[in-house]
């Protein structure tokens, strides 16, 4: 066992298919934000967003952001027959291989279903134990069905021996679904003391040690993979080896995985936002142009150029319903800011759309600032409006601006950083748990 943990060679393919062909059928139903909510939720909010109830979205995706932040972080343990899954796990447990509640050992594999234990260390973990790969019988695009392989935020890969090519091909699937995971070589201790018996004149620890990392590294490399973390441990001695690493390792990055999920799920949400967002700016962009072209056929007042002329009035009266169609109104905004726990003051800050038409005393300065606007507006949208007179024309330009503005303004809104404040309780505790653990860590090294 020792000699062919050492080894160089390329793992063999498995008989029964290619692991990765399996995922690519389980990926066509595979959607990562379904995963961390109902399809109802996502639902919700999409239809928010559609109707231009900017509250209302911001609520409900208060509540998702907090439902993913109170969720468990769910840890698969994953590993062919033998690799040593349960010993590892009741390690992770801190139990003893015959309590009650550890995950069942011994020479053959008997784990067909996945397994669920609490983890804890740690609050509101979860470690699953799933069956391996080859003791199941399903077809493999099955077992990922069935072992509910999207639903886990984090994969332990556990192998005995040597690397082989169902491990890699696991690790490149699940780094397509954008998930972290670890690679664990258990039973090194084994490996050690039967090289220690068979070559005692030349045996290295810490050489032997060396080689089988490397290994794993060459190996990993090979599928542009070299950057992931790599624990040698025993299951029997905790306390040597990177059995401890390993649990520093997690105590420090768990919470980070429960920021992550918020992330993606942002992203996701992100992509949805702008298209609801984008199709009602463009429906009323739409009208604009139909109002334009309407004006220019009955324009009664050929010379007037002059932005002054334009009635501001109904300017503010355009962008009140333009900010009032998006859910960006001052009573709307109101209500955001304490959904995003922020002032409203904080909370215009990055808009432009309250700003627009802001009260000016010098008369000039308005007819100034309403000017920039037009030759931005005319800039993007310049055409069509060739034959219109000029005040026809700077109302258009107007309007259009401001609409883009607001449509701006409500995608500014949804953006990631204006939710953090929000969620946090449980990654808070997570955080905590660290700074409590670090604390009697170095209270003990004191």
């Amino acid at each position: 066992m020792g000699q062919s943990s050492s080894s160089s060679s390329t793992p063999s393919p498995i008989e029964g298919g290619d692991l990765i062909s399996s995922f690519d059928k389980f990926f066509k139903d595979f959607k990562l934000e379904s995963e961390m909510l109902s399809q109802e939720a996502i639902t919700l909010i999409q239809s928010h967003l559609e109707k231009g109830d900017l509250q209302r979205a911001v609520s409900a995706i208060n509540d998702a952001l907090r439902d993913i932040d109170n969720a468990p972080l769910n840890i698969a343990v994953i590993g062919e027959s033998g690799a040593g899954k349960s010993s590892f796990i009741n390690a992770l447990l801190g139990v003893k291989q015959d309590d009650e509640n550890a995950a069942h050992t011994g020479p053959v594999e008997i784990t067909l279903e996945r397994a669920k234990y609490e983890y804890k260390k740690f609050p509101n973990v979860m470690l699953w134990d799933l069956p391996g790969l080859e003791t199941t019988l399903l077809p493999r695009h099955e077992y990922l069905q069935k072992m509910k392989f999207g639903q886990y935020d984090i994969f332990i890969i556990v192998s005995a021996v040597r690397l082989k090519m169902n491990d890699l091909d696991l690790a490149v699937a699940i780094r397509k679904m954008k998930k972290h995971f670890y690679f664990v070589r258990t039973k090194v201790d084994l490996d050690l003391n039967n090289l220690r018996t068979c070559k005692p004149s030349t045996f290295n620890r810490d050489e032997i040690l060396q080689r089988i990392r490397n290994d794993y590294v060459t190996h990993l490399e090979n599928v542009n993979m070299g950057d992931t973390q790599i624990f040698l441990v025993s299951s029997l001695e905790l306390s040597d080896y990177d059995f401890q690493h390993l649990e520093t390792t997690l105590l420090r990055e768990l919470p980070t995985h429960k920021h992550q999920k918020q992330h993606i799920f942002m992203q996701y949400l992100s992509t949805v936002a702008e298209a609801a967002i984008d199709q009602r700016r463009d429906s009323l962009r739409q009208k604009v142009w139909l109002d334009a072209l309407k004006a220019r056929v009955l324009a009664t007042i050929p010379f007037m150029s002059s932005i002054i002329d334009i009635d501001v009035v109904k300017l503010e009266e355009t962008l009140s319903f333009y900010r009032s169609h998006f859910g960006l109104d001052d009573a709307s905004l109101e209500i955001i800011a304490k959904h995003l726990n922020v002032s409203i003051g904080k909370l215009k800050t990055n808009l432009r759309s309250p700003h627009l038409l802001s009260v000016e005393k010098d008369e000039e300065a308005l007819e100034k600032k309403l000017l920039t606007y037009v030759e931005k507006s005319r800039a993007e949208f310049s055409g069509g409006l060739i034959a219109t007179t000029m005040y026809v024309q700077n109302i258009f330009y107007l309007k259009i601006y401001f609409l883009e503005c607001v449509a701006n303004d409500a995608k500014v809104l949804l953006r990631e950083e204006n939710f953090k404040d929000v969620v946090g309780s449980g990654q808070a505790s997570l955080l905590q748990h660290v700074r409590n653990d670090n604390g009697k860590s170095e209270a003990t090294s004191c």
